[in-house]
């Protein structure tokens, strides 16, 4: 089982993070070239108007997740960590931590073109975008669950996991409309 130990930090949107992720995924495409076939900015920071924990995740899509384990030195030269599918059958996480701050900065979530999570994540995302009152009612699953599990990412994930799986449903019916 894994553990997550760190603070929860919950704080309002920033416009900024959207030019963020760009940049690191430029920075991705520069050390593994034509391997990444897409990428695309996910999670919390990317949805706007809504508090999130200051870590931008991002979803690079590769042409074959055997090359990019063979390329692995690659990533890790960026100063990201390699955990391999950690828990999700068919990704790469990669998570980047600040070495000057020790704080976490990125989620890379690797996956092969044709993964069946990248359509998850990206209609999650689209979803919560268009709906605001869906991102509001994420918000707050997001702020009880900081104030319930307030030094545990682990426990404030799985605490999240039943809203976002219902919600997740609602999303994949309105993305077949």
């Amino acid at each position: 089982m894994r553990i997550d130990r760190r603070p929860i930090e919950l704080v309002p949107h920033d416009a900024r993070w959207a030019a963020i992720a760009h940049a690191e995924i430029e920075r991705l495409k520069g050390a593994l070239g034509e391997l990444i076939v897409a990428a695309h900015h996910i999670g919390s920071t990317s949805i706007p108007d809504i508090r999130a924990k200051p870590i931008v995740d991002l979803l690079p899509v590769v042409a074959s997740l055997d090359e990019l384990d063979a390329r692995a030195d690659k990533v890790t030269a960026l100063g990201y960590e390699w955990r391999g599918e950690y828990g999700i059958a068919g990704r790469r996480f990669c998570p980047l931590t600040d070495p000057q701050t020790g704080k976490r900065r990125f989620h890379a979530h690797f996956f092969g073109l044709g993964g069946i999570d990248i359509e998850r994540h990206l209609v999650f995302r689209d979803y919560l975008r268009r709906h605001a009152d869906e991102a509001r009612a994420y918000e707050t699953q997001k702020l009880v669950a900081a104030a319930l599990h307030p030094d545990d990412g682990t426990a404030y994930t799985d605490a999240k996991g039943p809203w976002i799986t219902t919600c997740l449903q609602r999303a994949l019916a309105w993305a077949r409309r």
